[in-house]
C-alpha cells in the first residue's frame, strides 16, 4: 500500500481544514436540524430561506469582509493565522453572528435555532479571549460544537446519537491531527478548542429549548 509523502500529507491536511472550515459549522447544524427535528415538515421555501440567511451571515459576509481586510493590509493567509492577527477575523465574525442572532430573534425563530447561533457566537468570543494568551484551535472548536449539537439534538428530539457521534468524533480527530500536521496548534490547544465548542453547543442549545 503506497504511503503518503510529507508534502502530500500537508496538502491533504490543508484541504481537509478548508472543507471543514469553522465558517461551515452553523450551516451543518441547521441542515441536521431540518433532518432530525419536526422542522423537517416545514415548507421547502422556509428551509431554503433559513439556510440562505445562515449562509450569508456566517460564511459569505465574514469571508468577504476578512479577505478585503487582508488585502488592504497586504497579509498572506499564513500571516492572518498568526496569533496577533487573529483578532480581526474574530471581531468580524462575531459582529456578523450578532447581526444574525438579532435577525432570528426578530423573526421569532424557534429557541433551539437561536441556540445554535448563540452557542457558536459564545464559542467564538471565548476563543477570541483565550487567544490573548493561548492560540486555541477554532477549527477543532467548530468540530466540538457540531459534536455537542448532535448530543443536544438527540436529547431534544429523541434519536439514537451513537452512529453520528462516532462519525463526529472521527472527523474531530482528523481535524485536530490536521492542525498539528500544519503546525498551527499543539495537542493541548486542539483539545481545548474541542471542549470549548462541545460545552457551548450543549449548554446553549439545551438552554434555548
Amino acid at each position: 500500500m503506497p504511503q503518503l509523502t510529507s508534502r502530500q500529507l500537508i496538502n491533504s491536511a490543508r484541504i481537509y481544514c478548508m472543507v471543514f472550515s469553522p465558517f461551515y459549522a452553523p450551516i451543518w447544524a441547521f441542515i441536521w436540524l431540518f433532518l432530525f427535528s419536526y422542522l423537517r415538515l416545514s415548507p421547502l421555501f422556509y428551509k431554503i430561506f433559513i439556510l440562505v440567511t445562515v449562509l450569508m451571515f456566517t460564511i459569505v459576509i465574514p469571508r468577504i469582509t476578512i479577505n478585503i481586510f487582508r488585502r488592504i493590509n497586504k497579509w498572506t493567509h499564513w500571516q492572518l493565522s498568526h496569533r496577533e492577527h487573529r483578532y480581526t477575523p474574530y471581531v468580524i465574525t462575531i459582529a456578523s453572528y450578532i447581526a444574525c442572532v438579532l435577525l432570528f430573534a426578530n423573526m421569532n425563530a424557534a429557541q433551539f435555532m437561536l441556540g445554535i447561533l448563540v452557542a457558536t457566537l459564545v464559542a467564538g468570543i471565548l476563543c477570541g479571549i483565550l487567544n490573548i494568551w493561548w492560540k486555541i484551535s477554532t477549527h477543532v472548536a467548530a468540530m466540538g460544537g457540531l459534536t455537542g449539537t448532535v448530543l443536544a439534538f438527540s436529547h431534544l428530539f429523541y434519536f439514537n446519537p451513537i452512529p453520528m457521534l462516532c462519525v463526529m468524533l472521527f472527523l474531530s480527530g482528523l481535524m485536530g491531527t490536521s492542525r498539528m500536521i500544519l503546525r498551527q496548534h499543539s495537542l493541548s490547544q486542539v483539545l481545548g478548542g474541542f471542549f470549548v465548542g462541545l460545552i457551548c453547543a450543549m449548554v446553549f442549545i439545551l438552554i434555548g429549548w
